[in-house]
């Protein structure tokens, strides 16, 4: 039972937390009652079995624990009397079961995480915190920054959050387009969660992925624009890979080496079909272009069929209009696969030396990798031994480990 309750929480607290903002109108509130409700699920579901409807249990659960808390804090302060009937008029058995509000709800979510008034770092840290349920420990790795400060950035954002009395709704049909490249940000966060854990003994966190693709078809339904229709192509692609990206033990399975069958050809379809009328009609912006790598590896029928010379263009195009150091070793891998792995070094050791990307795991790894297709062993351990060490995440850890042992006993041998 303990095991299904994680399970539950994992796929679903997220989506329960996002209900609970909407009917108790408070950030901290909500997550006092989440955490309530599954404490109430630990003692009451062992003994009465698990509901028919897990997600409706856990919000009536932790929106009537949240008005019971504030019941009986009105003994000790009468400015609170009444609090309830002002706070959640409508939020009836009906409401909480609304299917119609409660697929909204995520998406309000994010929208209010990426507010205008809240400044950008503290959205991207919300919205982690909030919609993906990282730990501050968690974001401040992925942002590189001092936990306590990710803590201060999330604490001020909720606090303007209530000094604003920000709505938390999807805004109207006028003011998503200014709103419109955060939220994609976000959203493409959440599946990048999904598609690669930035921790924990898990490489893939499906709820997150299917999350992420679900709110961009939403998200395309409110707003069809080419933005929209490029990030959806590019989750589609990447996530048509899911089933061929590990093995039966949950170990890391590397791009060339996936069984290809394995792919999900329904979703390479959609996202090759989105990826084609942007491509024709729309603006092509940095998700598009994304989408179009991704596409080079979705049509090739066999590693040695990917067209790299065509990937290294489109890199080439993504950097001019977002230069980032994640695009550059990207790029450095496709020029290594047209040119060798001298030239990957050479460039890969270039985006190390420009300090971003120190401790980026996979950027010791490309190098690591470059280093040992080259001969230079003791090299190559070095660098994935310094991979490992900024790795967080089992599957690949256990990766690189396979990959130091393999090295050491041929340096044995040799």
């Amino acid at each position: 039972m303990e095991d299904l309750i994680e399970d539950v929480y994992r796929k679903h607290s997220r989506r329960v937390l996002a209900t609970l903002i909407r009917l108790l109108g408070d950030f901290d509130r909500a997550e006092e009652a989440l955490h309530d409700a599954f404490a109430a699920a630990a003692r009451t579901w062992p003994r009465d079995g698990v509901p028919d409807n897990p997600f409706a249990w856990l919000v009536s659960t932790g929106r009537f624990r949240a008005i019971d808390h504030i019941r009986r804090r009105t003994r000790f302060d009468a400015s609170l009397r009444d609090i309830e009937d002002t706070l959640y008029p409508s939020a009836d058995e009906k409401e909480v079961g609304d299917m119609e509000l409660i697929e909204d709800d995520m998406l309000r979510l994010i929208f209010t995480c990426c507010h205008p008034v809240i400044p950008a770092d503290a959205q991207m840290a919300m919205a982690l915190r909030e919609v993906c349920g990282l730990t501050t420990e968690e974001i401040a790795h992925a942002f590189l920054v001092p936990a306590p400060t990710v803590a201060q950035r999330i604490v001020r954002a909720k606090s303007k959050i209530r000094a604003e009395a920000i709505p938390y709704e999807v805004p109207s049909h006028e003011e998503l387009p200014q709103r419109l490249d955060r939220v994609l940000h976000v959203i493409y966060l959440v599946f990048n969660e999904g598609y690669s854990a930035s921790s924990g003994n898990e490489m893939i966190r499906t709820d997150l992925a299917v999350e992420a693709i679900r709110l961009a078809r939403l998200l395309r339904g409110l707003l069809p624009h080419p933005d929209v229709s490029g990030l959806l192509s590019l989750m589609l692609l990447q996530d048509s890979r899911r089933l061929a990206r590990r093995d039966a033990n949950g170990d890391l399975i590397l791009l060339a080496e996936q069984d290809r069958n394995l792919w999900d050809r329904a979703e390479i379809n959609e996202g090759l079909r989105l990826l084609h009328d942007v491509m024709r009609h729309g603006e092509i912006g940095i998700y598009t272009l994304q989408a179009a790598i991704a596409a080079e590896h979705a049509r090739a029928q066999t590693p040695a069929d990917t067209d790299w010379r065509q990937v290294a263009a489109y890199f080439d195009l993504l950097l001019s209009v977002q230069p980032s150091p994640i695009a550059e070793l990207n790029r450095a891998v496709a020029i290594a696969m047209l040119d060798g792995p001298e030239q990957g070094l050479q460039l890969v050791d270039t985006i190390l030396q420009a300090g971003d990307l120190g401790s980026y795991h996979l950027a010791h790894s490309a190098r690591a990798d470059f280093l040992r297709q080259l001969g230079r062993t003791k090299q190559a351990l070095e660098a994935y031994e310094t991979a490992l060490a900024h790795c967080r995440q089992a599957p690949e850890r256990a990766f690189l480990q396979k990959r130091i042992s393999e090295l050491a006993a041929a340096a044995e041998g040799q």
